[in-house]
């Protein structure tokens, strides 16, 4: 054991595939299946005290300190590809990422970012917006994140109740 949380030596790893529309709860289920093989596999060594020992560099990896609720928040000027992977690694059942409109706190719960070719709106403001009855989140770069499940209140709602508190 180390002073440090995961500074000890590595015994076994296994490579996890994070595909680019996981979400934090999906690589964290890949994750939980993988250490459970990867301490199947292993015990046996580490029970005779024959486990190979290989050095930690935490150069190559690192921690990301303790997050806070603001760093959910979305900045709608980032580039597209950057507010889904904040969408991605905070949807529920983690906080989610949320926008503000009047005062009221809305997460968005599930999304996917919109390929270039299919829709950049570089004539449309960043933020959330409805396009053809489709709720966009419209980036800094002109490309869009289709909204498939807005939350207000842990509440799914629609472009018609969206579009009331816009205009309240």
């Amino acid at each position: 054991m180390t002073a440090k949380p995961d500074a000890g030596a590595i015994v076994a790893q296994t490579t996890v595939p994070i595909l680019p529309d996981d979400t934090a709860a999906q690589v964290f289920d890949k994750v939980t299946v993988a250490a459970e093989q990867t301490l199947w596999n292993s015990l046996p060594a580490l029970l005779s005290g024959t486990a190979p020992r290989l050095p930690n560099i935490l150069a190559k990896g690192s921690y990301f300190g303790a997050r806070k609720p603001e760093d959910g928040r979305i900045d709608w000027q980032q580039p597209a590809q950057t507010v889904y992977n904040l969408i991605r690694a905070v949807a529920p059942p983690y906080p989610g990422a949320f926008t503000e409109i009047n005062g009221k706190r809305l997460v968005i719960a599930r999304a996917r970012l919109v390929a270039v070719a299919q829709l950049t709106r570089p004539d449309l403001p960043p933020g959330l917006q409805i396009v053809d009855n489709t709720l966009l989140g419209i980036c800094g770069d002109g490309r869009a994140i289709a909204i498939h499940d807005l939350q207000h209140q842990g509440r799914s709602i629609s472009s018609a109740e969206l579009t009331e508190m816009t205009n309240t």
